[in-house]
């Protein structure tokens, strides 16, 4: 899959752009706050019909104008789409493609498959379970529809009977049972998924990790989900006073965790800030290898700004690893021409290389 060209209109600093890319490699160089990260994220929500930063939509729309416009022109097994994206103030966003319109946003994702690597996710290391799940839910969203429902109706499950433990009022007691029948019945289908993909995806990531950093440490994943350990029909029933006290559900699917151990120590708190790095970079990277299974093509690879702190061999590595047609087509921001220039000259793949200054795109 390609993204051939883009058209953008007031999208964050983004004032009026259309650029056209090549199939291999894209380098955008400028200064932090130039506009390289938000040319990214108007990429990214034409796969996800969101923001990565900001997902409340309005504040994506530049100071003083009314809407905003992304429009791209795509090429999967040979044929041509155009994806297009309107959104405006106090009104439904538009989303379509072809010039077709979805019904549901929720039909357009896994259309574009895509993976960014930002700073933004050392939040995947650093932060809590949720952003875990998170990860591990957008993978499996991308290319499995039934999962995404799944998830859908189990969050609307959830969410009902957190208010129900909330409420002051004297519950029906099947009410519970009813809510929690359907916490069972998708919360199964969802641990049966998120336990094969992540079986699946350990061997990847560690191999993809072991080749970045050049060294033996000890890299590993476990998935630790209450499903392990309990009969989860008997184990709602017997928690279900206790939540009435604490006001939320303390049992289910929603409470699953990866977790990351290096040396057999939480990662987050042992890692220095390059091995924390490349467990970071390691993890998107195989999110990449895994979706390409799963399409038999290479999802859009988006890396922002993810060199820094990183030391000159596992960067290196990483741009070799990028640089195969494996890969794809690539999008890279860095702050420093000739340190981009240096990693360029390893690889023997074609590539652009735009100057961004102030929301303005320059091919040099």
């Amino acid at each position: 899959m390609l993204l051939t060209k883009i058209s953008i209109l007031n999208y964050k600093n983004i004032l009026e752009s259309e650029l056209q890319f090549s199939d291999g490699i894209n380098c955008f160089i400028g200064n932090n706050g130039m506009g390289k990260t938000n040319l990214l994220d108007a990429i990214y929500y034409l796969s996800f019909c969101k923001s990565h930063s900001n997902s409340i939509d309005s504040q994506n729309i530049m100071h003083d104008a009314e809407f905003f416009m992304l429009r791209g022109n795509y090429r999967l097994s040979n044929i041509e789409h155009e994806v297009s994206c309107a959104v405006k103030r106090r009104s439904k966003k538009q989303f379509g493609i072809d010039k077709k319109e979805y019904d549901r946003l929720a039909d357009h994702i896994g259309a574009l498959p895509l993976v960014l690597v930002s700073p933004a996710d050392s939040q995947l290391i650093e932060g809590g379970s949720d952003e875990r799940r998170k990860f591990i839910d957008g993978v499996i969203s991308q290319y499995d529809k039934n999962y995404l429902q799944s998830l859908l109706h189990y969050n609307n499950a959830l969410k009902q009977r957190n208010a129900l433990l909330k409420s002051e009022n004297i519950i029906d007691e099947t009410i519970f049972d009813i809510l929690e029948e359907q916490m069972l019945e998708f919360g199964e289908y969802i641990y049966r998924k998120r336990e094969s993909f992540i079986n699946d995806f350990i061997p990847v990531f560690q191999q993809i990790y072991e080749r970045i950093a050049q060294s033996k440490e000890q890299i590993l994943l476990t998935y630790n989900t209450q499903y392990h350990r309990h009969n989860m029909a008997e184990y709602l029933k017997e928690k279900r006073q206790r939540d009435k006290l604490i006001g939320y559900s303390s049992v289910g699917i929603h409470k699953d965790d990866l977790e990351l151990l290096l040396d057999n120590f939480p990662i987050k708190r042992t890692g220095s800030q390059g091995q924390n790095k490349t467990c970071l970079v390691a993890l998107k990277l195989a999110q990449h290898s895994f979706l390409r299974n799963a399409y038999n093509f290479s999802p859009i690879l988006l890396l922002d700004d993810i060199f820094d702190k990183l030391d000159a061999k596992r960067v290196y590595q990483i741009v070799q690893y990028v640089a195969s047609e494996y890969c794809g087509q690539i999008f890279i921001t860095d702050t420093n021409r000739t340190h981009l220039d240096s990693l360029l000259k390893q690889i023997n793949q074609e590539y652009f290389v735009f100057a961004v200054e102030n929301g303005n795109f320059q091919k040099l």
